[in-house]
């Protein structure tokens, strides 16, 4: 359980959360909402016992009892030289003592005479323990969420270093889930998940049975799982707090504001008929001081009505201009990759066109980020060779963010990817992407996934890149942010190499081709690979 009271949160100047107090219990399954950069996933940050690692300073205290499982939107944790499946397991602490199990099992293949008949006695002793504590069959169980996730055998048995961003993020919502947390802590859960992982999760936080918080843009997961609702609004810094499920929530929430709305109408009107009839009488001598009663009244009225609440802003996404280039600005020829005894993929062709559209479909693990990491020049194939063509401006979003400096600040980060750019335009890039003052100095390690993919995003702006691969733009966005990205993708002439589950951005995007992974068969596009993109 996790118990809040008096918690404030600020930034610089900026108030992202006023004096709240709530619970997460047993049985409590609570969606956090609100814009992106309103505080969330600092909050549940700071629930999780993680030290902030930027300029926030929080108030207030936090009590917590039982274990807590969280999972961050930084997928980074652990060592990278261990197993997938031990990454998993190592959650409950039984990979010591499965680690112990193989070096006697070794030790009774390679030994001889008395030590062979320790090592004998020695695994049989470790085996019983092994045993009593359930860890073979919480090895089977770890096993089952993981392949229900999407993460399956072959996978569990490759280092963390040969997976990709998609496969580690899977690996670590697996471990978090296998935890046996009383209360879970989930930021973003269904990022690189396809449809029928999703559709598990679903069921598995129904049933349930702690206490947990989730942060998501999935409406279907908020609407199928929690009874409760936080929503944390930027405009005012409050916590208001829902004990409803998700669609009561909405009416509610729809009846609050429209409640609002009409009492600041109504005090707004009394203090400008106070206003009227103060200045009337302010020049009487004899109703002077009843005439500065009503002035003062009419000013306090219009104090405690505050500013319209204007509807909440969302970042201004445009791609860039792209510069001139030739007819086929990028060519990919025999592209292979493999890690270890895994074969990615293996010849793939691909030629963009200037202003291609080029969608990627492929199940989780054929290799989607992989090739857009060799396109981009990020990462290097076995074989096969990328070749650029006359005049290519490539602009590259990642979905793990992993080009951005996270020790550096936001400003620091834009003037990298834009050193060409002055002050002003600058910073009139990243205020069309919300990011004010106060947020420019903020550490990258600090933002939020939705905050990443701004600032992701503003560097993409601010180029004059002619071909772009998107991998998974529309993760970690409000859905205001996530309008302004399919509208960004209609509009924008250059070319586009897409990976995403989201197939409202593939209707945006409306592309010419697909390219479908690990075979690297290519294909016109049609209107039933659409059923795919979330499937895949």
């Amino acid at each position: 359980m996790i118990s809040v009271h008096d918690f404030s949160l600020r930034i610089g100047a900026r108030e992202l959360v006023h004096n709240a107090n709530f619970s997460i219990s047993k049985g409590a399954k609570i969606g956090l909402v609100g814009r992106n950069g309103a505080g969330k996933t600092t909050t549940m940050r700071l629930l999780a016992g993680e030290k902030d690692r930027g300029a926030a300073e929080h108030e207030g205290k936090i009590t917590v009892s039982g274990q807590v499982g969280y999972l961050p939107q930084d997928t980074t944790e652990g060592d990278l030289t261990q197993s997938a499946r031990e990454r998993i397991i190592s959650v409950r602490g039984i990979d010591q003592l499965l680690a112990r199990i193989r070096k006697a099992e070794l030790e009774m293949s390679t030994q001889t005479g008395p030590r062979q008949q320790k090592a004998m006695e020695r695994y049989v002793r470790l085996d019983q323990e092994f045993t009593n504590n359930g860890g073979w069959a919480a090895a089977s169980e770890a096993a089952q969420i993981a392949a229900a996730l999407g993460v399956d055998e072959r996978l569990l048995d490759q280092t963390l270093d040969t997976l990709s961003g998609g496969q580690r993020r899977r690996v670590e919502l697996a471990r978090v889930l296998f935890s046996g947390a009383q209360t879970l802590l989930l930021d973003e859960p269904t990022n690189h998940l396809d449809h029928d992982s999703i559709l598990w999760l679903r069921d598995w936080l129904q049933n349930y049975s702690g206490g947990f918080m989730v942060i998501s843009h999935d409406v279907n997961l908020l609407e199928e799982t929690v009874n409760q609702v936080f929503y944390l609004d930027a405009r005012t810094a409050t916590l208001d707090v829902y004990h409803l499920g998700w669609k009561a929530y909405l009416r509610q929430r729809e009846e609050d504001e429209r409640r609002r709305r009409k009492e600041r109408a109504n005090a707004l009107r009394k203090a400008a008929t106070l206003q009227a009839q103060g200045e009337k009488m302010r020049y009487k001598a004899t109703k002077a001081v009843a005439a500065q009663q009503m002035l003062r009244r009419a000013e306090e009225l219009r104090k405690a009505a505050g500013e319209e609440a204007s509807e909440e802003r969302a970042a201004r996404i445009r791609f860039p201009e792209p510069a001139e280039c030739g007819k086929v600005p990028l060519t990919a020829e025999g592209l292979s990759k493999s890690y270890g005894s895994l074969e990615v993929f293996t010849g793939v062709d691909l030629a963009i066109d200037r202003g291609a559209r080029v969608v990627v479909l492929g199940l989780n693990g054929a290799g989607k980020t992989t090739l857009l990491r060799i396109l981009a020049g990020v990462e290097s194939s076995d074989s096969g060779e990328v070749k650029p063509g006359h005049g290519l401006l490539l602009g590259y979003y990642a979905q793990e963010h992993d080009l951005l400096d996270t020790e550096a600040t936001v400003e620091e980060n834009m003037r990298s990817g834009a050193p060409f750019l002055d002050d002003t335009a600058l910073r009139s890039i990243l205020g069309q992407f919300l990011f004010g003052a106060d947020d420019i100095v903020k550490p990258v390690g600090v933002l939020s996934g939705g905050e990443k993919t701004r600032l992701a995003l503003a560097t993409l702006v601010a180029s004059s890149a002619n071909v772009l691969l998107l991998d998974e733009p529309t993760n970690n966005l409000d859905p205001a942010s996530r309008e302004e990205i399919l509208s960004a993708l209609r509009t924008y002439e250059g070319a586009v190499v897409l990976v995403t589950h989201d197939a409202g951005a593939v209707e945006a995007l409306n592309p010419d081709r697909v390219l479908l992974l690990p075979d690297g068969d290519e294909d016109l596009w049609d209107e039933s690979y659409l059923d795919l993109v979330s499937l895949t």
